[in-house]
């Protein structure tokens, strides 16, 4: 992260002080640095969302019809990945969650129940008392940094459960933080979200009595407010911004071809920069003509299009909106004819879709696996990955194993075992996991040199190595003994009792099963 900090400073430094005007460069170079620019400003503010073993254990976990392997080390993992492992991470969590709710009012019930299930489960890795998320009252964020001052309640945002620093007064005399309140009639709230209700207009006039009491207290008690972070947030919520997209998607119907270009590009990079810009986005109509410009014959126009919905398909209901248009198919076209880029982002764009169950079988029935597999064994490292992902998604369907198996996706990842350089041993074992579970996975997989390899990583591989690998013996093994007595033949069994000693909690589970079929089936003499 340090690395990337220093490359980042100097790269904005070398772009903000080139001389484009007194070398005269070309527009379309003047474009490109300026994009650059913009990119790097972005890069400050957002982290990688592509990172394949979060996202499958996040799968796994959230599987009603797989339990067995939602097991504590997979959430103790997760819970560590996404920094919810000690208590007050936790507390903070909980608000936040608790603030999530009230913002949509409702709305997304079953991710919200989702969200707040995980939560639970890692407050119970970290010990902490099970309680009700939603109702059960948490120390602000604020007071945990200093627990001696308790802070006046009234000073306290209804929505934020933080001090006010700009507080403002509704209709209905209640009193928030300015940017929540925002935040809440922006999401088409038109009630109060303390007294429910419903507002008689959305004005807000600034509590300037209660902002002079709350820093005279500050001052009295040497309390320091906290600053207010720059955001995109409050720029997303202008007028003028709104303004802004709202004349983007009108470009996108023009018959200009420049002008559809220049608009899909500008909407490309909106929408891959927060949240609020994906919502307003969809609201304004810009997911139809973005699914009709993927058959346009000009390949940026294209490229531009298929990113465009995978940043708007972050959103879970944009996903729905998106697939209801039409998308998958014409997406699918791209990840068989379209540039590099396009290939690798119409790939993460079905990952990102079939998070939904009925997209899964939307791309498998659409024929969207095959053109995957291609994509996994002949694409770049980063085209492998975000094919990879996407595959093992769709595999958690029954119908898209065999598919799967049918267009050769075992050859690539026999590859990836092999290239340990690309970094993908885990992707593939994971996928060779589902494969397994499917007949003709295993009379595919189950090759001598396969149960070799596995035998190989369960010996020599690291702790997520040895996890997997001792997982998808097992599979193999509990539907037919011939493979456990194959990989007894490679000396699988002193390295199962290690693992059984000293591995993850998931692998020494998973070894301790194996050591018990052999031991059921006397094997081992």
């Amino acid at each position: 992260m340090i690395r990337f900090h220093t490359v980042y400073d100097k790269f904005s430094q070398a772009l903000g002080d080139f001389p484009s005007v007194e070398i005269d460069v070309s527009d379309e170079l003047k474009e490109q640095i300026e994009l650059m620019c913009v990119q790097l400003r972005r890069a400050r503010r957002r982290t990688d969302t592509q990172d394949i073993e979060l996202a499958m254990d996040m799968m796994v976990v959230f599987s009603k019809k797989d339990d067995r392997n939602a097991d504590s080390a997979i959430i103790e993992r997760l819970a560590k990945k996404l920094d919810l492992h000690t208590v007050e991470d936790l507390k903070i969590e909980t608000i936040a969650v608790r603030n999530l709710v009230r913002e949509r009012g409702g709305q997304n019930a079953d991710t919200t129940q989702q969200i707040i299930e995980i939560l639970n489960k890692f407050k119970q890795i970290a010990g902490m008392e099970l309680t009700n998320v939603l109702d059960d009252p948490v120390m602000p964020k604020i007071l945990e940094k200093c627990p001696s001052l308790l802070i006046p309640h009234e000073f306290l945002c209804p929505i934020t459960l933080e001090i006010m620093t700009d507080p403002v007064i509704v209709a209905s005399g209640q009193t928030y933080e300015r940017e929540s309140i925002l935040k809440w009639f922006d999401s088409n709230h038109r009630t109060c979200p303390k007294t429910r209700q419903t507002l008689a207009h959305l004005s807000i006039a600034p509590n300037f009595a209660l902002k002079n009491i709350i820093l005279q207290w500050c001052e009295k008690n040497n309390f320091q407010l906290p600053k207010k972070p720059d955001s995109s947030v409050q720029e997303s919520s202008s007028p003028e911004h709104k303004e802004e997209i709202s004349s983007l998607v009108e470009n996108l119907y023009s018959s200009l071809l420049e002008l559809q270009r220049k608009a899909v590009k500008k909407i490309r990079m909106l929408s891959k920069e927060n949240p609020e810009n994906r919502v307003l986005i969809a609201k304004n109509g810009a997911i139809l003509p973005l699914v009709q410009l993927l058959s346009y014959p000009d390949s940026k126009i294209q490229e531009h299009a298929v990113t465009a919905l995978l940043n708007l398909s972050i959103d879970e209901a944009n996903k729905k909106i998106i697939a209801r248009e039409g998308a998958i198919p014409a997406i699918i076209e791209i990840l068989q004819k379209g540039s590099i880029e396009a290939r690798e982002n119409s790939a993460a764009a079905l990952f990102s879709l079939s998070m939904l169950d009925e997209n899964k079988i939307t791309v498998g029935s659409s024929n969207g696996i095959p053109p995957l597999v291609a994509l996994l064994q002949n694409g770049t490292i980063r085209g492998k990955k975000d094919a990879a992902t996407a595959l093992f998604n769709l595999s958690l369907n029954e119908a898209n194993k065999a598919r799967a198996i049918n267009a050769g996706i075992i050859p690539p990842l026999r590859q990836l075992l092999k290239d340990r350089n690309l970094g993908m041993v885990d992707e593939a074992l994971s996928i060779f996991l589902l494969l397994a579970s499917h007949p003709d996975g295993r009379q595919e997989i189950g090759e001598l040199s396969f149960i070799e390899n596995l035998v190989e990583f369960i010996q020599k591989g690291t702790p997520k190595n040895k996890e997997c690998a001792t997982s998808v013996l097992l599979e193999l093994g509990s539907n037919n003994s011939s493979f456990i007595l194959a990989a007894l033949q490679f000396g699988v069994y002193e390295h199962l009792i290690e693992i059984a000693k000293s591995g993850t909690n998931r692998a020494q589970r998973k070894a301790n099963a194996i050591l018990q079929l052999i031991s059921t089936s006397e094997q081992i003499p």
